[in-house]
């Protein structure tokens, strides 16, 4: 006897038809970003309905985060998808074309009648192969410095080669790996600052010692300024006018107004003498300066940044050293900021601040530059990639090879691994070996070549004792990944295994998917 013991408007999806709902919004994400995989993906444009805003892209985590969906398997994958994005920076498009394979191979098991925790099992074992088999072939280069650098170049031209950066990855990535070392083995990315400027082409873009900040100057200070000492506020400069919201002062003469304006000017005096007091020579506020508090600063030789949004002050805080302060009684107590130059720079037609010889000697500024805004937030994100990849290398420092290989080695692996299991688990492990093949597979669709002839060679490469064979995109032929300098992180190609197969086990688990009420809202 069944009985309905739900709200009028909530709902229940059982058994099949709750593991067939999952299925299909999980394959129909997978196959919605599978295009942008590889160095010959395609982009999408995303079109904001409310500001008609567009971007280009073919970032997965960008896309993903960008479309809004109602099945609740396809935004388990849009949160692996960000999870990739924040461990490790790169493969949120691989990870979730991996998970929507393993779904779509675990879904005609299932047809087969083979009962999802068999199929869980059999992706357990798959998984643990595939990674003991990508540890295998891990290389370390750390301990030569040559080796290592060249193996981080290698790594961020992969990385470029699916972006938008791809005709002038060498470029970049140099410019990337550069910026990565001077972190001293650091992952904290907020010493690295891009600023975005259209104009001229993206091989104008440069990589800046220091610190850029992108405000300018206040009026009556000098352009330029040696040895400075920085007090960094948030503390309103706008003579002190009572701040209650409807507040209103009521004089019967013009000469109350008067002394009420003088008690002001006397007020903001006497707060200028106490900022003054720290023995600064630079004063950089977040909120704005007026014209009175500013001159008298100019007055004493102070020169001021007014209005340097919240997060130019976090990142002034950082790079020189200094602490924000709101209150100015205890100057023995505030820590200033410090650098050895600051002088006003400019870029296209803009004018900006720069900030040499700051205390975080590692920090740095990458100026991109490039025909549309478009292009410009496109290259942002294809070098914040790039860069996250890169810090997070310098941390985990092995390797493994890129263009298909390192699937096929472990899809090879796998296949062996499904040899020595007993059982129905056993076609669930050559399940997951075909998933992995799939990945190389989408590589040549994308490029247009034959993918089913040139995965089979690439099977029968590694079969054959050649580890480092993979997709020659460029000549459409298989060739020596190794020869051939791509590399990826090793730590990427684990997060995507790792992280696909915990999206799809999760997946496969589910059999009742129940959505609550809406909320009604009372009417007033």
């Amino acid at each position: 006897m069944s009985m309905n013991i739900f709200g009028a408007e909530a709902t229940e999806e059982k058994a099949e038809n709750a593991r067939l709902s999952s299925f299909v919004g999980a394959l129909a994400l997978g196959d919605l970003v599978k295009s942008t995989l590889g160095p010959k993906g395609m982009n999408k444009i995303l079109q904001s309905a409310s500001t008609g805003e567009i971007n280009v892209t073919n970032d997965g985590a960008t896309i993903l985060k960008a479309i809004q969906l109602d099945n609740a398997a396809a935004k388990i994958l849009v949160n692996i998808s960000k999870v990739q994005d924040d461990e490790v920076g790169d493969g949120t498009t691989s990870v979730c074309v991996l998970a929507a394979e393993l779904l779509r191979g675990a879904e005609k098991l299932i047809a087969q009648r083979i009962h999802p925790q068999t199929i869980i099992e059999g992706y357990r074992i798959a998984s643990a192969a595939a990674l003991t088999a990508l540890e295998k072939s891990a290389v370390d280069n750390s301990a030569d410095p040559v080796k290592f650098r060249q193996d981080l170049v290698n790594i961020a031209r992969t990385t470029l080669s699916s972006k938008v950066l791809s005709q002038d990855k060498d470029y970049f990535s140099n410019l990337a790996v550069d910026a990565v070392l001077r972190l001293k083995g650091s992952t904290d990315l907020d010493h690295i600052q891009v600023i975005k400027k259209v104009g001229g082409k993206l091989t104008d873009s440069y990589l800046d010692e220091g610190f850029v900040l992108d405000k300018s100057i206040g009026v009556d200070s000098p352009k330029r300024l040696e040895n400075a000492k920085i007090l960094i506020a948030n503390t309103s400069m706008d003579t002190d006018k009572i701040k209650i919201f409807g507040a209103r002062v009521k004089v019967d003469s013009t000469g109350k107004l008067a002394e009420l304006e003088r008690a002001e000017r006397e007020k903001m005096k006497a707060k200028v003498e106490a900022i003054a007091a720290h023995g600064i020579n630079v004063f950089v506020n977040r909120q704005l300066i007026y014209n009175y508090p500013e001159s008298l600063l100019a007055e004493k030789g102070i020169l001021t940044i007014e209005h340097a949004d919240f997060e130019g002050v976090e990142r002034l805080s950082l790079v020189t050293g200094g602490e924000i302060a709101s209150t100015f009684d205890r100057p023995d107590l505030v820590k200033l900021g410090h650098c050895d130059l600051i002088e006003e720079i400019i870029i296209g037609e803009d004018k900006l601040i720069k900030f040499s010889g700051v205390a975080a000697g590692e920090a740095c500024t990458v100026v991109l530059r490039g025909s549309t805004h478009q292009m410009v937030d496109e290259a942002e994100r294809s070098l914040h990639d790039a860069l996250s990849v890169l810090s997070q290398t310098v941390k985990e420092t092995r390797v493994t090879l890129g263009g298909g290989c390192a699937e096929m080695l472990m899809s090879c692996a796998v296949d062996n691994e499904a040899k020595r299991v007993l059982g129905k688990k056993a076609i669930a492990v050559e399940a997951f070996s075909h998933a992995l093949r799939q990945l190389p597979t989408i590589l040549a669709d994308n490029a247009g070549y034959d993918s089913s002839d040139l995965v089979s060679r690439l099977r029968a490469a590694h079969y054959d004792g050649r580890s480092d064979a993979g997709l020659d995109m460029n000549q459409g032929t298989i060739g020596s990944m190794r020869k051939l300098g791509i590399t990826e992180s090793y730590k990427l190609k684990r997060q995507v295994v790792l992280s696909a197969s915990e999206a799809a086990e999760m997946i496969l688990r589910v059999d009742d998917i129940l959505r609550a009420t809406p909320r009604k809202r009372e009417a007033v």
